[in-house]
């Protein structure tokens, strides 16, 4: 070790190392300490003295995952990602499948966020290599574009072509990264879900818990039911029979929560989920019983209130439920558009004559929020907002702008489906306004 390190030391003192060979002593100093963390940042203040323009892709590359490798972390370095984010946009266009995969997995690690150009320009190439890169290229692609909250419409065009040709072949991690990363990004695309449909039910036997969660979360999340979708739950119920006790607790109610948004509901382990044991493990696995778990919980008791009227095993307990599906950050509803609302309620104060007709972002009992809600007597004349006797009929507008719909067309995400259908069965006539 100590020769290791005088030898290395003699050879820094030339001055004479290049890039690449700096990158290299410094990835065997990062495993040293002592002397090891002294000669790295003199390898450190070398590579910052070397012309970026000369540099190769390789050096680059290397430069990168040296940073990556906690030497850039803290802010440290900043100055030299920064000049490295603009060089590498000068050159992007000449980077392969490795290099673009590299960089983008360096950025995710270092939190570029600051560097959306550079991203922005990598998703590019990335669209002529996508039948290019190896299983794990692509999965640190995927994960770095959801990161960064990013998609080119030609890289999910690219996506679709090759998607049908990889769902049987390729890493069950990479399947799954793909249907996270158009779930993620609210992009329905059936060739792309049927394709991962079909595998799953031939595939899913060697899929972990987690990967066999996350691809029927996207399902959830954009409300889509494949051609197959009755092989495909027929599937998940086998699985969690067999495998029940190997989900962690938070991803089996993530699964058996989105069952239920698109209308496919798991009564045989609901008994299960409200048990204390099973609510002791949920507190007692990461974030515990925060806001969101609670909000799940509870949709979960509901559903199988008013759409399984047939289960006849343990309630929720009171205390974990919540009053509302609404909460900041990530929640059960989608918040009504405030410029959408202004216009509707111009509209309707004119039609119906004041502004005290009409409720807006109304709680109900049901831990739903009415965008507006109208109440009517038994003749069908309108009734106060405040009204509460003599109400025959309830109305809720539900004034649904883009982001309670998938990206790309006009549907439902699964969240807004479940909320209508929930509010019809509960005697709400539901008027949808799309704008």
């Amino acid at each position: 070790m100590v020769r290791l390190v005088s030898e290395s030391q003699e050879r820094l003192d030339s001055g004479e190392m290049s890039v690449g060979q700096l990158c290299s002593l410094g990835q065997a100093m990062l495993a040293m300490e002592g002397p090891g963390c002294v000669m790295l940042e003199q390898v450190m203040e070398q590579i910052q003295k070397q012309e970026l323009a000369r540099w190769s892709l390789t050096d680059l590359l290397a430069v990168y995952r040296l940073l990556q490798g906690n030497v850039g972390e803290d802010g440290k370095y900043r100055d030299l990602l920064n000049a490295m984010h603009t060089h590498a946009m000068t050159v992007t266009s000449r980077m392969d499948p490795t290099t673009v995969s590299g960089l983008l997995g360096a950025l995710v690690t270092l939190n570029q966020t600051q560097a959306m150009p550079l991203v922005i320009n990598l998703c590019k190439q990335a669209v002529r290599h996508v039948p290019h890169f190896t299983d794990d290229e692509l999965t640190v692609v995927l994960g770095a574009l959801m990161h960064f909250g990013h998609s080119d419409r030609y890289f999910v065009e690219a996506m679709e072509r090759y998607v049908p040709t990889m769902t049987f072949t390729s890493h069950p991690e990479t399947v799954t990264k793909v249907s996270q990363f158009f779930g993620r990004r609210n992009i329905l695309s059936t060739t792309v879900f049927d394709a991962i449909a079909e595998s799953f039910v031939y595939r899913a036997d060697d899929y972990n818990t987690s990967q066999v969660a996350r691809q029927i979360m996207a399902l959830g999340k954009l409300g889509y039911l494949p051609p197959n979708a009755g092989d495909v739950f027929r599937k998940v119920e086998t699985i969690l029979h067999s495998r029940f006790s190997h989900f962690q607790p938070r991803t089996l109610l993530n699964l058996l929560h989105s069952c239920t948004l698109v209308e496919r509901f798991p009564v045989n382990f609901v008994a299960k989920v409200f048990s204390s044991f099973f609510l002791q493990q949920l507190q007692d696995h990461g974030t515990g019983l925060d806001r969101i778990v609670l909000a799940q919980l509870t949709q979960l008791y509901m559903t199988v209130k008013l759409e399984c009227p047939f289960y006849e095993g343990p309630r929720l307990h009171p205390k974990y439920r919540v009053k509302s599906f609404l909460m900041s950050g990530r929640s059960l509803e989608t918040p009504v558009d405030l410029q959408l609302y202004n216009s509707v309620k111009t509209g309707l104060v004119d039609l119906l004559g004041a502004r005290s007709f009409f409720g807006s972002k109304v709680l109900t009992p049901y831990c739903y929020t009415l965008d507006v809600e109208i109440k009517l007597d038994e003749e069908g004349f309108v009734l106060p907002a405040s009204q509460t006797d003599d109400v025959y009929k309830r109305i809720a507008l539900c004034i649904d702008g883009q982001k309670r719909f998938t990206a790309n067309r006009r549907q439902l995400l699964g969240k807004e489906a479940i909320k209508q259908r929930h509010l019809r069965l509960l005697g709400y006539e539901v008027i949808q306004k799309l704008l």
